[in-house]
């Protein structure tokens, strides 16, 4: 069961980390927050073929009180240094312009918890496929389309302070529901019906955003931005919950990440099978071993109702992965026979190039014929996984500041710390390891283990932060979203598989959840969407579900 943060806790975390104005300045205005529904441009789209009208509501600020940001940031200069990153564009097909019952696709864009400048998905002419983009699908379906953008990871404040610290993209994301709910008699779509859309960081905090529904924790940093509902004293007079959630490869459980990618790749000698660099082969072993307690911590069951430990769950990974070929067999897919060798693609980012390698399928045994896997050896597999892209460092998240890491700058370190701080490591293993002198954290420099740390109100501080985006610490607790689509690839080594894994059995057993649709996506790496179609059938089924029931 999820235990609630106090108030006081809470607030003084708010202004240790600099996370926005203060208190005096955060009163909610319903006034400033008002949606006007004749100040739109209209815009026309093809979308199979088909020509649409859309009305764009361009960057509608949701919360009263934004924090000022730096007109020029790592990325460039911006257009809007007063409310870029918390604020949101608004498509609504013309067909639903009068339509107050029909879904809200609430997508937000925080890959690796960065920060999410708002984005425009629709430009007028643009021409969409349903079968490939979830935007076409989604107005092609007469649901509003919402691009979201919140303050995240490397982005700096127009004081100069690192303004993306956690919660703060909760806490937007949970502002800009705010505002939809505010506003639901005014605006096209059913803030009742919100989906979320999110892949990686962007799936992290979709599962948060849906675990934590109108939890208090984060009361005090709504009221500091202006989020609709909630005054200066922390009260609230409208709900964050939402209806569903489609979740791709969610990069969440930060706090245990270390633990649980290590576990995975060294219980079975993945790391040394694949020659892997590691020069601190101690280090890894010490953070597996660590893993089991926290698993069991979890107190998860699987489908037959039976404790999950580290003695069943690679078992249970395995049944995931034979579960994924099955399906992509059915689907009318090919897997290559044993011993057969296969092709695959990768790279093709913006800017980027394509390179594709040939592998030799020495773990899977299919019969394509009757749609059945024979076997599957999880040691070759995994060392297949970590052979099409090589294995993150030791540790492979809370690594800044950690030499043995190969000097990882982009792990998500950076997400915790006052905003004074480009970064702080935010576990006992990586604060006690930290060998970058000056830096103002760590053993090296405190003279404090963690486990010391964390009973000082800096370390509390950092604590809380990685427990407010942890949707493990939520679920059960809260109003969890009832509806819940969460994919990972099969061949995705930017997490461990049971990350994602956990999260659906912990969902499994929330009482107020009443669907969740997990699957392990047959051959796809670290990405998301790449199943539209299903996703759609999925959010129109238990749109229906929930249509019925009322």
């Amino acid at each position: 069961m999820a235990q609630r943060i106090s108030r006081r806790a809470t607030l003084g975390l708010g202004a240790l980390l600099l996370v926005g104005g203060t208190a005096a300045q955060a009163a909610s205005s319903a006034s400033a927050l008002a949606f006007d529904k004749s100040n739109y441009t209209t815009i026309t789209i093809t979308v199979d073929s088909q020509t649409m009208s859309v009305r764009w509501y361009k960057e509608l600020c949701y919360v009263a009180n934004p924090q000022a940001m730096a007109a020029t940031q790592s990325s460039g200069t911006i257009a809007n240094p007063t409310c870029g990153y918390q604020s949101m564009n608004v498509f609504v097909p013309e067909s639903a312009a009068n339509d107050q019952k029909t879904a809200i696709y609430f997508a937000v864009n925080n890959a690796g918890w960065m920060s999410s400048y708002v984005a425009a998905s629709v430009a007028d002419g643009a021409s969409f496929d349903s079968s490939t983009s979830n935007v076409g699908a989604a107005l092609k379906a007469g649901y509003v389309y919402v691009d979201v953008g919140t303050r995240g990871r490397g982005i700096t404040a127009a004081d100069g302070s690192y303004a993306g610290k956690s919660p703060a993209a909760i806490v937007d994301a949970k502002a800009a529901v705010r505002y939809l709910r505010l506003n639901d008699a005014a605006m096209p779509g059913s803030a009742e019906r919100i989906v979320v859309n999110g892949t990686s960081g962007g799936g992290a905090l979709s599962a948060i955003l849906g675990a934590s529904g109108n939890s208090a924790d984060y009361l005090p940093w709504l009221a500091d931005i202006g989020a609709a509902g909630v005054d200066a004293r922390g009260h609230s007079t409208l709900r964050d919950d939402v209806f569903a959630i489609n979740a791709y490869c969610p990069i969440t459980d930060l706090g245990n990440a270390d633990k649980s990618y290590e576990w995975l790749y060294n219980v079975l000698g993945t790391r040394a099978t694949v020659g892997t660099s590691n020069p601190y082969p101690a280090a890894a072993a010490q953070l597996m071993a660590a893993y089991p307690a926290y698993l069991r911590s979890l107190h998860l069951t699987d489908a037959a109702g039976q404790r999950i430990t580290e003695a069943n769950l690679l078992d249970e990974i395995r049944q995931e992965v034979i579960k994924s070929a099955v399906a992509y067999m059915k689907a009318g897919n090919t897997i290559p026979a044993l011993g057969d060798s296969f092709s695959i693609t990768s790279g093709g980012f913006p800017g980027g190039t394509t390179t594709t390698a040939t592998y030799t399928n020495d773990w899977i045994d299919v019969d394509n014929t009757r749609k059945a896997v024979r076997s599957l050896d999880m040691t070759r597999y995994l060392a297949f996984v970590a052979t099409q892209a090589t294995l993150k460092g030791t540790p492979a998240f809370d690594a800044i500041g950690v030499s043995q890491s190969g000097g990882n700058t982009r792990a998500e370190s950076t997400l915790f710390g006052t905003g004074a701080q480009s970064y702080s490591n935010f576990t006992d293993f990586s604060w006690n390891a930290n060998d970058s002198a000056g830096d103002g954290v760590g053993l090296d420099d405190t003279g404090l283990t963690w486990a010391r740390y964390v009973h000082t109100q800096a370390g509390a501080a950092v604590a809380t932060q990685v427990r407010l985006i942890d949707p493990m610490a939520y679920i059960g607790g809260n109003d969890t979203a009832p509806f819940w689509y969460v994919r990972n690839g099969t061949r995705d080594r930017d997490s461990s598989f049971q990350v994602s894994y956990n999260l659906s059995r912990a969902l499994a057993a929330d009482r107020k959840v009443r669907d969740v649709d997990y699957l392990m996506a047959w051959n796809q790496p670290h990405g998301g969407n790449y199943d539209v179609p299903e996703a759609m059938a999925w959010i129109a089924k238990v749109l229906e579900a929930a249509d019925a029931r009322d």
